[in-house]
């Protein structure tokens, strides 16, 4: 009979520790090729359509696109001022923008509408309840109607991390390969 190696206390919690380090802030994304745009171009960001149980995750998600959209130095940014967007959860369906965004963003003579949609965003159920987010986003040339770039991704967080900074997170990197070529 051989004897087995013995694992101090400290080892296995260590090794432990990096296991969850490894498993906990993750995401996923996938993008589109990055489309050639115009730096000085005018932005509308049009209504996401929430597909959560969240109440009014897309206006959340729209809010911080918009932000981030601002903070990359694009052109002017304007928000769909249509009707707000509402919640499937209160029995109304939501992607109030669809059409009449993209005809609004037309007679304000914008160039790039960015809209998406949020699939997940909340805090998972369990002991730590991580944070988690899941968003698409489209870059769609507002003359043509061509959609441009797509991205999606899913990202959860620690428990202590606030859902808004891991929205803005994904959104943020997603917005990244969106905008990584604009002249």
């Amino acid at each position: 009979m051989t004897a087995r190696p013995h694992r101090s206390l400290a080892a296995t919690t260590l090794a432990g520790l990096a296991l969850a380090s490894a498993l906990a802030g993750c995401s996923t994304t996938d993008r589109g090729s990055t489309p050639a745009l115009q730096r000085q171009a005018s932005w509308a960001v049009l209504p996401f359509e929430n597909h959560t149980e969240t109440p009014m995750a897309g206006q959340r998600a729209e809010a911080i696109a918009a932000a981030l959209l601002h903070a990359r130095g694009v052109g002017e940014v304007k928000r769909y001022a249509g009707p707000a967007q509402q919640d499937p959860l209160f029995g109304v369906p939501g992607g109030a923008g669809g059409d009449s965004g993209l005809g609004w963003a037309r007679d304000q003579g914008v160039a790039y509408a960015l809209t998406g949609a949020v699939d997940e965003w909340r805090y998972k159920v369990g002991v730590d309840g991580e944070p988690a987010a899941g968003v698409t986003l489209r870059i769609i040339d507002v003359k043509t109607g061509a959609t441009l770039w797509t991205g999606a991704g899913g990202k959860s967080g620690w428990s202590r991390e606030a859902l808004s900074a891991v929205g803005q997170k994904l959104i943020r990197g997603l917005l990244d390969s969106g905008l990584g070529n604009v002249r």
